[in-house]
């Protein structure tokens, strides 16, 4: 058994990230998104829209604190800025998506995710389909009865009917706990990738060939402690995260699990 087990940790265990700039964006609070000339910082009700070549700040939206209270992530998909939306610490948790003009940065429309199994914390788009995960919390934030096991990847339709859904694997779950996931998305290899609230860690899943648990393919190293990440789908191999204390955007080339 102890042999199966340092095989195991052996097949999840990537070559480290490495950071290659540094860009100060005071709202980078939560995470970043990327765009195909800008970048996003997000915190919460603000977001602001960085140039990504030189870093200069084009334009900020600052929204009702009791309307937006927690604006996790966001990603440039088509023509909108598609943000995930929470009612993160309160509860009863609700979730939302809310969608911008990336370039203005005015708010579109919402939509609204009744009945989600968790706090929203990112959106992407792939294959077809809406992907949505939904956190769970041991103490601030949780709900009586669900803790961070109830993780949940979700997949949606055009309009936003779940199709199918996906539980964390135990070696991902003990390595968020007592929190959650906070980013990700599809990567430039198709797999999927995962960070946590505060670890320096990027999972990298991929869907199972049976059951309802993610499968947990590599745990790479990075320089961004958590909180959401978005690839630049210009540059593969490229992923954005931030440095919540010091108040920074981190690009970072990442090498993808074979």
């Amino acid at each position: 058994m102890r042999t199966l087990l340092l095989l195991a940790a052996a097949v999840v265990a990537g070559t480290p990230a490495e950071t290659v700039r540094r860009l100060p964006a005071p709202e980078a609070r939560q995470g970043v998104a990327a765009g195909p000339r800008d970048l996003y910082a997000i915190a919460n009700y603000r977001i602001a829209r960085y140039d990504m070549r030189t870093g200069a700040r084009r334009a900020a939206w600052e929204g009702d604190k009791g309307r937006f209270p927690h604006i996790n992530s966001c990603a440039v998909i088509a023509r909108d800025l598609v943000c995930a939306a929470s009612s993160f610490p309160a509860v009863p948790q609700w979730s939302a998506v809310e969608i911008f003009d990336p370039v203005t940065l005015a708010h579109r429309r919402t939509v609204a995710l009744a009945g989600a199994p968790g706090s929203l914390t990112w959106v992407d788009r792939h294959a077809g389909a809406w992907w949505a995960m939904f956190a769970n919390y041991d103490g601030k934030g949780g709900e009586p009865g669900r803790d961070h096991r109830y993780t949940m990847l979700v997949r949606y339709d055009d309009d936003w009917r779940a199709t199918q859904s996906w539980r964390l694997p135990a070696s991902i779950l003990e390595r968020i706990a007592p929190m959650s996931i906070s980013g990700g998305g599809w990567g430039p290899d198709g797999r999927l990738y995962l960070t946590g609230h505060d670890r320096p860690e990027l999972y990298a899943v991929t869907l199972p060939a049976g059951g309802a648990v993610l499968d947990h393919v590599a745990t790479i190293p990075i320089e961004a402690a958590g909180q959401a990440i978005d690839w630049d789908e210009a540059a593969p191999g490229t992923l954005y995260g931030i440095d919540r204390a010091g108040g920074q955007i981190l690009e970072m080339r990442v090498p993808l699990p074979r």
